[in-house]
């Protein structure tokens, strides 16, 4: 994981990925309720990720998150969150979203909740890594480095379920990086 941040990949760059990665395995956590009756099973994987901007707040989306390799998402973040500030976004680098993340990790915020967009099936409170004392595998105490995620999700389409193997996922695939190059 230093390896790829040490190459300028973003952490947001990094979650993006990894949910993406863990979405391509649980597509209904992919899923939204667009017009409050209807189910869509979004066919794309497009991560929007919540940006601080003058006066409020926009999601830009990573479009095909899950097809994209680590270093191209991060150019491609970057560029966007450049738009973003400058109020350049076409509709569509911000409409399009199929799931949310919102990281208040980078200000230090440990822990929060995330309000789900409308149309949206569900979306990601992603807080920051803190050293945590742990019990490790041989039995013994140790301190490991722990980040606490948090998902709201449209409980018409996406059952806690889901929501749980999907999370199960998502850890394995942070825990263990090293396909987040792939």
């Amino acid at each position: 994981l230093l390896q790829i941040k040490a190459k300028g990949v973003t952490m947001t760059a990094l979650l993006a990925k990894a949910t993406a990665m863990a979405l391509v395995q649980h597509p209904v956590v992919n899923s939204s309720c667009r017009d409050g009756q209807s189910f869509t099973y979004n066919s794309s994987i497009n991560i929007a990720v919540a940006v601080a901007i003058d006066g409020g707040l926009i999601t830009p989306v990573l479009q095909d998150a899950d097809k994209l390799d680590i270093y191209s998402l991060s150019r491609k973040w970057k560029e966007l969150v450049d738009k973003a500030r400058a109020k350049q976004l076409q509709p569509q680098e911000y409409n399009s979203g199929t799931f949310t993340l919102s990281n208040l990790g980078m200000f230090g915020v440990d822990r929060f909740d995330a309000i789900l967009p409308p149309g949206t099936g569900a979306i990601m409170a992603v807080g920051s890594s803190q050293p945590t004392v742990v019990g490790t595998k041989d039995g013994r105490i140790g301190i490991k480095s722990q980040m606490q995620v948090n998902v709201t999700a449209d409980h018409r389409v996406i059952y806690g379920s889901d929501l749980a193997a999907f999370l199960q996922t998502l850890s394995k695939i942070i825990e263990d990086p090293k396909d987040l190059t792939f």
